[in-house]
């Protein structure tokens, strides 16, 4: 039997994969096959034979090359993240020595680049929804349904492509989200993200009008009858993100913000959006969703639960508001408590 300190990188890359995978999801695990399978490329270009040879002088040339590669500074936090992890397995297998792991050193990032300010504005959407509810051409099309549940909703891509027909209750109004790993849908926190999201009429209503009236009758591979669906069967990531774009177009409610003309511009098409530099991503709408629930009043416990997301991740992550909009959410509730002498005082 090979002694563990004798484990190549490659090996104890896919030992650690192997280790991961009934804990991670399938996107998390292509996240650490794509991150160590750079480190195992590193390791091999640079004659590290044997787990045996890794030491701190090891760990920060690999860190500095990555770092001369002009990465995010993001970028090179996960990545060295991930690494740092990856020792702390071999640690536990005892193919390194104790607390080598200690010695991979993770970039700080400061918290201000740790995660993208650029999200779908509440006012832009509110103007996109009204739009497209009022417009015969693109009311209840597959891009408005799709940006009604992720505004009102802010949940995550994937979830909203693992929901079936079933899923959706419109007289109840609400939308069912289910992990179902073994026919192809898993939710980023598995079973933890399961739950039960309640809708608005008016949201109901158009999702309603869209299997009724525009959604293909499609199934996927596994016979399943996606709500979000294309003619060849559940939408793809990608497709999904191109009826995003296309809905988020500025031009859609108002004159373009970027001197163009819309009869003319190339990017006033599904093949086109997201070139426009106004145009969101999913996520970038889930994350103003986010902001516009905080905005509104919503407890954070609440919106944690509507979205899946941990409070603490909303905090850091998601919840973007402008400077005013984050004194007023602070102003409101407690100014009264502000008074000199304890009752009600004049300003």
């Amino acid at each position: 039997m090979i002694s563990p300190e004798d484990l190549s990188p490659r090996e104890a890359w896919h030992r650690y994969l192997d280790a991961r995978s009934p804990e991670t999801t399938s996107q998390s695990q292509k996240t650490y096959h794509y991150r160590l399978k750079l480190w195992v490329e590193w390791c091999e270009e640079n004659d590290v034979d044997t787990v045996s040879e890794l030491n701190g002088w090891v760990f920060e040339t690999f860190k500095q090359d990555r770092a001369g590669a002009d990465l995010a500074p993001t970028t090179l936090q996960g990545e060295m993240q991930t690494l740092k992890n990856h020792i702390e397995f071999l640690e536990r297998i005892e193919a390194v020595d104790e607390d080598l792991a200690e010695k991979v050193d993770v970039p700080h990032v400061d918290k201000r680049d740790q995660s993208s300010n650029i999200k779908l504005d509440s006012e832009a959407a509110a103007s996109l929804l009204t739009y497209f509810r009022n417009s015969s051409a693109h009311r209840a099309q597959n891009y408005h349904a799709a940006l009604e549940v992720l505004w009102h909703v802010g949940a995550r891509m994937g979830g909203f492509r693992a929901l079936d027909l079933r899923d959706f209750d419109a007289d109840a109004q609400l939308l069912d989200f289910n992990h179902r790993p073994e026919t192809g849908t898993p939710l980023k926190k598995k079973d933890d993200g399961e739950r039960m999201v309640g809708l608005r009429s008016s949201v109901a209503d158009i999702l309603t009008e869209y299997i009724q009236k525009h959604r293909p009758d499609s199934h996927d591979d596994a016979g399943r009858q996606p709500l979000f669906a294309t003619a060849q069967g559940r939408v793809s990531p990608n497709a999904f993100r191109s009826w995003c774009y296309f809905a988020t177009l500025p031009c859609h409610h108002g004159p373009c913000p970027h001197g163009k003309d819309p009869a003319t511009c190339d990017w006033v098409s599904h093949n086109h959006s997201s070139k426009c530099p106004s145009s969101r991503s999913p996520h970038q709408v889930r994350t103003g969703s986010i902001t516009w629930h905080r905005d509104r009043g919503v407890p954070r416990e609440v919106t944690a639960d509507r979205t899946n997301a941990s409070e603490g991740t909303i905090d850091k992550h998601y919840d973007k508001p402008l400077k005013r909009q984050s004194l007023e959410r602070r102003r409101r509730p407690h100014l009264e408590k502000l008074s000199l002498d304890g009752g009600a005082e004049d300003d």
